[in-house]
């Protein structure tokens, strides 16, 4: 069963309300990011777009994001546990310190973006959900990324249960997956810290049992075009996730499988249209000549200028996670 449309006449609360995504290292995916603070523009959002930015993010890529009226906040990485960090060190710092969001307590309620989403239609309304839920599309259990679960084995997927129904004989069906790529959420440090402790599957297993699913038209994983066809309606998508191989605009060349679908193409097309569209560019209303200044996740002096470092630089504080095992 689908998820419930989202009531979008709900009063909201007076806290401040935001967007956030999040950029490390000197890559193309500030591309993503600029494109993503275009969209917004585009829709006519009344919210920011806060950026959490690691040292390493070089002060030309920040100088980008601030001319786009982005929030630039610097945030220190947080290191996995040494178990989980032989292959793949980058991959952990750079998933475990988006635990860094939870901290940004000035805001009452937040929608994060992952840097590869693109917002085609309004979703302010989004920060009208009542309190004390976590918000998110479900997961799809078809891709190669959940092959190791049973849900992958026995060809069983949320999106479309009764195609292959759970078996009695393997007991409770497992709880509701959600895609990470888009979540509203309310900030808060307990939180954060209580993260911490719990990180393997840390989102989907410290949420589970607030978490409600949102309709997927909220966080469209390209991959459901060919996984789920009859659970899409392209004209009433919002965000778009451009998470399957070989689709981030950016980097597109249409030789990957399923990229040269006519819908993946339009979707691509889509993209660019936005991020070429000049007129969508930040216009600064004070006429400073710039967007916003950086700011640290923990400084009292919001004007204060972040000059980054490298992310092996001994002098940025870091948080060193628990083990998980």
């Amino acid at each position: 069963m689908a998820p419930a449309a989202v009531n979008i006449h709900r009063p909201s609360n007076s806290k401040k309300k935001a967007y956030v995504t999040f950029l490390a290292g000197n890559g193309d995916y500030i591309k993503g990011v600029v494109g993503l603070a275009k969209g917004l523009r585009k829709v006519n959002s009344i919210y920011p777009l806060v950026v959490a930015v690691l040292p390493d993010v070089p002060e030309e890529h920040r100088r980008i994001l601030e001319s786009q009226g982005c929030i630039v906040k610097e945030i220190e990485p947080v290191y996995p546990p040494e178990s989980q960090t032989q292959f793949a060190m980058a991959y952990y710092v750079i998933n475990y310190s988006k635990l860094r969001i939870w901290e940004f307590v000035e805001y009452g309620k937040m929608i994060y973006l992952d840097g590869d989403i693109q917002v085609y239609d309004n979703i302010d309304h989004l920060f009208n959900l009542p309190d004390g839920h976590f918000y998110a599309v479900m997961d799809c259990f078809c891709e190669k990324t959940w092959s190791h679960t049973p849900q992958y084995q026995i060809g069983y997927c949320q999106q479309s249960p009764e195609k292959v129904r759970w078996p009695a004989d393997m007991g409770s069906k497992p709880s509701l997956f959600f895609n990470a790529g888009m979540f509203v959420f309310e900030p808060n440090i307990t939180i954060y810290h209580d993260l911490l402790q719990t990180l393997r599957d840390f989102l989907n297993m410290y949420f589970k049992d607030i978490y409600k699913p949102i309709p997927l038209d909220y966080n469209l994983v390209l991959a459901m075009l060919w996984r789920h066809p009859e659970n899409v309606d392209l004209e009433k998508v919002k965000v778009v996730h451009y998470c399957a191989a070989g689709s981030k605009p950016w980097r597109y060349t249409g030789k990957e499988e399923n990229m040269q679908r006519e819908d993946i193409k339009m979707l691509v097309k889509k993209w660019w249209d936005i991020y070429n569209d000049k007129s969508l560019d930040y216009k600064n209303p004070n006429n400073l000549g710039g967007g916003h200044r950086h700011v640290t996740a923990s400084s009292n002096n919001s004007d204060q200028m972040v000059f980054p470092s490298a992310l092996s630089d001994p002098k940025i504080p870091a948080v060193c996670a628990p083990s998980a095992a």
